[in-house]
């Protein structure tokens, strides 16, 4: 046999087994008589991830904290007041002097809701949210993992840290434990859990970015206590997230998520929670006092900078720290000997790098708490004990009762609270807290409606309180009223009520 006809046959014989190869290989892996996609899509090729070599490795592993944290994050969807038109003159409207607009609105017609997100924090209902999920809300509404509902009662909130407690009824409620969020560390995972766009119980993962950090979206516009220290992270969070839960890999409740850096409204790469220790002091305060317990040092503080070393043509001996700018009289730093100057460097025993940093270490305490303050002056490390005040100057628990809840075949009526009658200047008037009542609800009713006056066949009468509103209720049974007033946004409304 010749050289040319022996590699002829061998390459013949390549092509041949070849061909054999692939045709025995298609007709193994096509899928005989298949019914479903589960048969369609069966494969005899091995999938590492099933292999026992494969094993996800220590610290990342997701699934047990995504599996204990989901059933405790509820969604929470809050009904706000309605302003159904522009202002108007009722009394004008009632004795038919025109108006430049038609007619009242649809009483039928629903109030705006918005939602967002909420985490059971004990198993008897207790659940923690951001203040502007349910600001200005007249029913709160919460909605389990498992889509079981339930409407919650507001027990206090707090909007200098943005964070309202809030209580459904019921036991045994699944319950995320808190955490310690001073021990978190810039570079660990951490899930954000939540409801985004109203997609229930939504899991993404990042780390922590930042700690201590103040982004300035919070504002006391009365007495400037805001407090803003948030972790910052790059687990994906959006809108529908607010007031929802950031754990740690163990399950542990380390922050509630507030707001996202954004310049479009949806995530764009960092987001915002209030640290998980700042948060279980002010739902503390809130279950047992009805308000937050600010203690404060008295002194007014900014970052120590360059900047404010060349304003101030000083030179730091710190790279970090807060640089005192006034002490306040009165104040609990004033009574322990701090003075304009002063670098504040530590808290009882925790650094202190910025004002984010000093200002959620002091909102932990309480009035009458003592806490050690580490100090530089003059370039000497000193040491102070301040026992810190509350607002007034002094250290007295501030408590906030909750209103009394007045009822009238129905309809349940509540003062209304000196800051709205502040915002609306109004002197008083009767809350409608909840309407049971068909006849009120079909003229037009709603909840958080502020009733002012009403008018009967004896005339008109200023409401200034609930049980104002009760005693005439019971005085005019069986007569037709007009019931006047406006609702939490100003805009002012009336209705009429004839008895059936």
């Amino acid at each position: 046999m010749s050289k040319k006809q022996f590699f002829l046959g061998v390459l013949v014989a390549a092509l041949v087994g070849g061909f054999v190869a692939v045709a025995g290989v298609s007709f193994l892996m096509r899928p005989q008589n298949a019914s479903t996609f589960n048969e369609k899509q069966k494969s005899s090729f091995v999938n590492l991830l099933a292999g026992k070599d494969f094993t996800v490795p220590d610290g990342i592993n997701f699934i047990a904290s995504a599996q204990q944290v989901t059933p405790a994050v509820v969604h929470v969807k809050s009904q706000v007041a309605f302003s159904p038109r522009a202002q108007r003159d009722p009394i004008q409207e009632f004795f038919g002097i025109p108006q430049p607009e038609s007619g009242p609105r649809n009483p039928s017609q629903e109030m705006p809701m918005s939602s967002g997100s909420g985490v059971i924090i004990s198993p008897d209902g207790y659940i923690v949210t951001n203040n502007h999920v349910i600001e200005g809300a007249t029913r709160v509404d919460i909605s389990l993992d498992n889509n079981k509902r339930y409407e919650a009662t507001v027990v206090g909130t707090d909007p200098t840290t943005d964070l309202a407690l809030l209580k459904i009824e019921g036991e045994n409620f699944p319950f995320v434990k808190f955490g310690d969020s001073d021990q978190t560390q810039v570079g660990e995972w951490v899930l954000a859990v939540g409801n985004p766009f109203n997609l229930n119980s939504t899991v993404t993962a990042g780390i922590i970015s930042a700690k201590a950090r103040n982004i300035g979206i919070l504002r006391d516009v009365e007495n400037n206590l805001q407090i803003e220290s948030f972790l910052q992270t790059d687990a994906v969070v959006n809108p529908g997230n607010s007031g929802g839960a950031l754990v740690n890999l163990t399950g542990e409740l380390i922050g509630i998520n507030t707001a996202i850096a954004t310049s479009t409204g949806t995530f764009s790469g960092y987001s915002f929670a209030i640290p998980s220790t700042l948060v279980k002091k002010v739902m503390d305060d809130l279950l047992k006092y009805g308000a937050v317990q600010r203690g404060l040092l008295g002194v007014q503080i900014q970052n120590v900078s360059p900047e404010l070393a060349d304003y101030l043509g000083k030179k730091f001996p710190v790279e970090q720290g807060v640089y005192v700018g006034g002490v306040n009289e009165n104040s609990a730093g004033k009574a322990a000997g701090l003075k304009e100057g002063d670098i504040i460097v530590g808290l009882d025993g925790k650094p202190v790098n910025n004002v984010a940093n000093l200002q959620e270490l002091v909102a932990r305490k309480r009035p009458g708490d003592e806490v050690e303050v580490s100090y530089l002056r003059d370039g000497n490390s000193l040491k102070t004990t301040a026992t810190l005040k509350n607002f007034a100057g002094d250290t007295n628990v501030v408590k906030n009762e909750a209103p009394k809840v007045l009822s009238f075949e129905g309809l349940q009526l509540e003062d209304v609270k000196q800051q709205v009658k502040d915002q609306l200047k109004i002197t008083g008037g009767a809350v409608i807290k909840s309407n049971a009542n068909e006849v009120w609800r079909a003229a037009g009713a709603r909840n958080g409606f502020i009733i002012t006056s009403v008018i009967s066949d004896n005339g008109r009468k200023r409401v200034t309180s609930a049980q104002e509103m009760i005693d005439f209720l019971e005085d005019s049974k069986g007569e037709e009223i007009v019931v006047l007033g406006m609702f939490p946004d100003g805009t002012e409304y009336y209705f009429e009520i004839k008895p059936e």
